[in-house]
């Protein structure tokens, strides 16, 4: 059976695909029908060398796919901005706008290293200090022991905005088209503060009025993962370690066909190779065999990622930035595809 084929079959199948194909066959072209999401974890862009390593890869899955781009804060961000929720909870403004001063400083350093044009390179400055200012701003209107859940996940939410505006700035100078893009701005959670569910058909639709424009233009969208708002504008988090999560939530948006999640390892593992020789790298998992060695205590995926992936066949890959020759892991719909190559211009 030929690939249309396959295509077709799927699609009459599966009405996410069917929507898929109507969507980007008429709205993209026949080079372009492929549509992938990639998450990139803090660890993949802990510096200007690796946002420029995962730029590239980025650069390369453009060739033959529409991507959408979902990235974390940079490894060890996060912590700083507990460590001004702590300081301001004792009463240690000055140590709480240090630890602000310091991730400014820590993002500008990145700019620099990028080493833009003049011209990119005094905008994204310019971004850079303005969420600076806001950050140090909440910092200094927030009164002795009355941080709230609230103010938490407002205060979390700046790893990510940093971190878009720069892995934006690298695409640029790679040549890909590429825009920041604030998560709360689409997705649509409820109050639940630092632990938000979202509404997903809302986030949705919302979503594609933002994305799709973007994606049908060869821009890359360069998404906040973690953040969410709620409807009267309120920003959350929807927990730690769930850019995983905002990921799929993304690729759901995009009816991507497919979702790299792009971590620091070559894929799931049976056990952690760190503790035993014995574990094994697993290259096929169905969505229920994820889930079964999810439930076992395997660090897998965040729990959400795979019911929104199964719900319309999305299949996710676990792969590794630093080795992308290595083919990772492939979860999809049981019987399917078994052997597999890589993702399209991913490798």
């Amino acid at each position: 059976m030929n690939r249309e084929n396959v295509q077709e079959e799927a699609a009459e199948r599966n009405p996410a695909a069917r929507q898929r194909e109507a969507l980007w066959r008429g709205g993209v072209g026949e080079s372009h029908a492929k549509v992938v999401a990639f998450k990139f974890g803090g660890s993949s862009l802990l510096g200007a060398e690796r946002m420029l390593h995962a730029a590239r890869l980025v650069r390369k899955a453009t060739a033959v796919s529409t991507v959408a781009v979902v990235v974390s804060a940079m490894k060890g961000v996060t912590d700083h901005l507990l460590l001004i929720e702590k300081a301001l909870a004792a009463g240690k403004l000055p140590q709480a706008g240090r630890e602000a001063e310091v991730i400014l400083e820590m993002h500008l350093e990145v700019l620099q290293d990028l080493r833009l044009d003049e011209e990119t390179n005094r905008r994204v400055h310019g971004e850079l200090q303005l969420l600076g200012r806001d950050l140090l701003h909440e910092v200094v209107r927030r009164e002795q022991g009355t941080a709230t859940a609230e103010f938490s996940d407002r205060l979390a939410s700046f790893g990510e905005r940093f971190s878009a505006r720069l892995f934006a700035a690298a695409l640029k100078k790679l040549d890909v088209r590429s825009v920041p893009v604030t998560s709360s701005e689409f997705v649509l959670t409820c109050d639940t503060f630092r632990d938000a569910q979202p509404l997903l058909e809302q986030s949705k639709q919302r979503g594609r009025k933002i994305l799709l424009p973007l994606l049908k233009e060869g821009i890359v969208p360069v998404v906040t993962g973690f953040i969410g708002a709620t409807p009267d504008g309120r920003i959350t988090t929807l927990g730690r370690n769930s850019s995983d999560f905002s990921g799929a939530i993304v690729a759901h948006v995009v009816d991507a066909d497919e979702l790299v999640i792009w971590t620091d390892v070559d894929g799931i593992y049976t056990a952690n190779p760190q503790e035993t020789a014995e574990a094994r790298l697993l290259h096929e998992l169905s969505y229920d065999e994820a889930r079964a060695l999810a439930a076992s205590g395997a660090k897998v995926l965040h729990p959400k990622v795979l019911p929104l992936a199964a719900e319309s066949e999305m299949v996710v890959w676990v792969r590794n930035t630093f080795n992308p020759q290595a083919r990772g892991t492939r979860i999809g719909p049981a019987g399917e595809f078994s052997g597999a190559p890589s993702p399209e211009g991913a490798a």
